[in-house]
């Protein structure tokens, strides 16, 4: 089933300024229930535009949107979406548990699982010590985890979530990232747009890139790394014939181990070499390109 499906959306903005400015053009994308999709992307590449387009706080110059296949255009199909804007801001003069109430009521949440629930989310985003303070006292990273609270609130099967970790220390982020795990464990669909490719190579299983508002490439992480593989650093114990290694570099390590690399493409005639000098491998390792060197590459040729 689809999850979120955009066919030719377009944004075209006119300002006194920079006059015509072409945010988004023509972006076909569809994303299947229970995947997580990471949408990359420099800053002013599109990403907001494209969940704002999504979530209804902007019209489209051009094409539309479909969420579990009911128009985006259709405020019924934001039922089911846990949202989580780019720079959340909120009535700070609430507790988290107060504006949390808020949220569970414009979702017409029973009573008794609007508390449950409330307890629940502030719980697993490390709010509760902090639940009945008013918002203003709250930092930027509690802010943010309020966001995501909120988002989970009503238990979705769809997260379209803006720059999840902005503002977040190493702490919070690997509560993010762990709660996205958590959240495809049981069959939810992320969308979350991010600049920073390790979050996209820890948790996603595709990833689109986005640059000048124009959707350059969508492939799985999964493939991605795999392509991006040059070479292979291999330990080989030194109890056969070395010289049948001359051609290749190594470095010496402890108990009797040698470090080679070589080329993806010597790989197989290396293995072979392994084989007639009757050494034994501890240790194949892949030396790849991440997703960083990918997305870098995509930018420089833009």
């Amino acid at each position: 089933m689809k999850a979120l499906e955009i066919t030719g959306l377009s944004k075209i903005y006119k300002t006194k300024k920079a006059g015509v400015v072409n945010a988004l053009s023509d972006l076909n994308l569809v994303i299947s229930s229970g995947e997580v999709f990471g949408f990359l992307g420099p800053n002013g590449a599109g990403k907001s535009t494209t969940i704002k387009a999504i979530m209804g706080l902007i019209k489209p110059s051009k094409g539309d949107a479909l969420i579990a296949g009911v128009p985006a255009s259709d405020p019924h199909s934001r039922l089911n979406i846990g949202y989580l804007p780019e720079n959340p801001s909120f009535y700070d003069f609430l507790t988290g548990r107060e504006y949390l109430y808020f949220i569970g009521t414009s979702f017409h949440m029973a009573d008794n699982l609007l508390k449950s629930r409330t307890n629940e989310v502030l719980d697993k985003m490390e709010l509760s010590l902090a639940a009945d303070r008013p918002i203003r006292g709250y930092s930027k990273g509690m802010v943010q985890r309020l966001g995501l609270a909120q988002a989970l609130l009503h238990d979705p099967e769809i997260y379209i979530l803006d720059e999840p970790m902005s503002g977040l220390d190493p702490l919070g982020r690997a509560l993010v990232k762990n709660l996205i795990k958590e959240l495809k464990a049981h069959g939810k669909t992320i969308f979350f747009s991010t600049h920073i490719t390790a979050d996209v190579e820890a948790v996603c299983d595709r990833v689109g890139i986005i640059v000048n508002g124009e959707l350059r490439a969508v492939d799985k992480v999964e493939s991605i790394l795999e392509k991006g593989i040059t070479g292979y650093n291999i330990h080989v114990r030194t109890g056969g014939d070395i010289s049948l290694f001359s051609g290749f570099d190594f470095t010496e390590r402890d108990s009797g181990i040698l470090e080679f690399y070589t080329s993806r493409a010597l790989f197989k005639q290396f293995m072979e070499i392994v084989v007639h000098a009757n050494c034994e491998v501890d240790l194949v390792e892949p030396v790849r390109k991440n997703i960083e060197s990918f997305f870098l590459e995509l930018v420089e040729k833009r």
